[in-house]
């Protein structure tokens, strides 16, 4: 044999996964290429009916194929991978642009098929994240919520809208118009009542403006098609609100059939804070029982947030090998991009994904508070902006988070003076050693007052 041919084979890839096939979604026709030898073709075409779909299953199982690869848009994969899971298949739904980069090949159904197969035989390919099927439940729940809760604050900007055309400055002086006040107030407007003086006697105690600045601001020019708009908006503004509230208790009776962690210390009782798209049930009490852990004493993280995230990682921690991949998929972690030695960019990668901006809403959250991840958030901001402090206090909560469920551990809150007090000794510690290296030596100046580190 001559070297040539010998350096040629062994630079041949591999077949890692000898029984995979692969999946070419589509809206109306789905095409599957199995591996040669198999049957009689080795690419058919299934419709995306139900009775297509199980066919296809059987084919599959018929052509001893163990794994498929597929990659879609859109939502038209959901139902190809729970059937073929349920059939006992291995399913890995692919990213498209992991696939297509390849110049000179013919773009068509059959042979992206084809072309999947092939990658996904060499073990080329990597599986997008999915959760498990319970999670995958709880998910299509929290998302349909968040698209209620989104529809209702449309409705929300419309009534303001209709107000504010009618020269009724009710936004000006109370700070939710859909709270007790806002509410009542809007009710009576509908049904007739155009006198100011009564309409503010519908004030709660907790308002901070008087009945007198109310009144002022419920002088206005009552026309009969702004009234019209405004009853259409807070009847649709209603509606959703009953639908969130029916969501929420199919919510609540879907936490209690997950299974619960067992040995659980009790719930240490905090203080409700109510908020207007906050469920009626004790979500806190629920997500303790489901994960056995109490993600709010991380600061920043509300009974909402967790919920949130958890809808979209799982409580599997295992899927990441470490919290640097699982920064990673969140796109929470500089993305370098290296050549010729240089670091050419490294900021972090754009993704979709709901636990990301989670996490980020928690960041802000944070910086508020006067907790060494506030004062972090806080030195940052001072040092590098807003966006980038977001996004690092953003990774961190996720560290956080990961370790938690990973390791099952409480968190302990460090302290903003303890953490400024270790920032400024490592602070010091690298001064020093700069020093030696140059041939100098520090020395405390007791006179000079400390400078706060990490306070806005």
């Amino acid at each position: 044999m001559s070297k040539e041919k010998e350096v040629s084979r062994t630079k041949e890839l591999e077949v890692m996964n000898p029984n995979a096939a692969g999946i070419d979604i589509g809206s109306k026709v789905h095409y599957v290429c199995v591996p040669e030898g198999r049957d009689s073709e080795s690419v058919k075409s299934f419709e995306s009916f139900t009775e297509n779909l199980n066919e296809m299953a059987e084919w599959l199982k018929k052509c001893r194929v163990t794994s498929v690869a597929m990659e879609s848009t859109s939502v038209y994969w959901i139902p190809v991978y729970q059937i073929l899971e349920r059939a006992g298949l291995e399913v890995n739904l692919v990213n498209a642009r992991h696939v297509k980069g390849v110049p000179g090949r013919k773009k068509t159904d059959v042979e992206d098929c084809r072309w999947l197969q092939k990658l996904h035989s060499y073990g080329l390919l990597q599986a997008s994240f999915r959760p498990n099927d319970e999670i995958c439940v709880l998910r299509s729940y929290i998302r349909q919520r968040a698209r209620l809760i989104e529809n209702a604050s449309v409705h929300v900007l419309r009534m303001q809208k209709a107000l504010t055309e009618m020269n009724i400055q009710l936004q000006n002086v109370i700070s939710d118009i859909t709270g007790v006040t806002g509410t009542a107030i809007i009710e009576a407007i509908l049904v007739g009542e155009r006198d100011p003086i009564q309409l503010a006697k519908l004030r709660d105690n907790r308002i901070k403006n008087s009945e007198d600045t109310i009144a002022k601001s419920l002088k206005g020019d009552y026309r009969e098609e702004h009234l019209f708009i405004l009853k259409q908006e807070f009847d649709s503004y209603n509606f959703y609100q009953r639908q969130i509230a029916e969501l929420d208790k199919v919510i609540e009776a879907y936490y209690k059939t997950l299974d619960k962690k067992d040995d659980q210390t009790p719930l240490i009782k905090k203080k409700r804070r109510t908020s207007s798209n906050g469920p009626q049930f004790n979500l806190r009490e629920s997500l303790y029982a489901f994960t056995g852990i109490d993600f709010t004493t991380i600061p920043g993280l509300s009974e909402l947030t967790v919920q949130a995230i958890l809808a979209e990682t799982g409580t599997d921690m295992s899927k990441w090998q470490t919290e640097k991949y699982f920064t990673s998929w969140l796109g929470l972690s500089p993305s370098n991009k290296i050549s010729g030695e240089k670091v050419l960019r490294s900021r972090t990668r754009k993704v979709k994904n709901s636990a990301s901006n989670a996490f980020r809403l928690a960041a802000v959250s944070a910086g508020k508070t006067q907790t060494a991840l506030g004062a972090f958030m806080r030195r940052i901001k001072s040092k590098a902006g807003a966006p980038k402090a977001i996004t690092a206090t953003a990774r961190k909560i996720a560290c956080l988070f990961y370790r938690l469920l990973k390791y099952g551990k409480g968190y302990v809150e460090q302290g903003m003076d303890s953490y400024e007090k270790n920032y400024k000794d490592n602070l010091v510690k690298g001064l020093e050693k700069w020093a030696q290296h140059l041939g100098y030596s520090l020395i405390e100046n007791p006179g000079k007052q400390p400078v706060e580190i990490g306070v806005s």
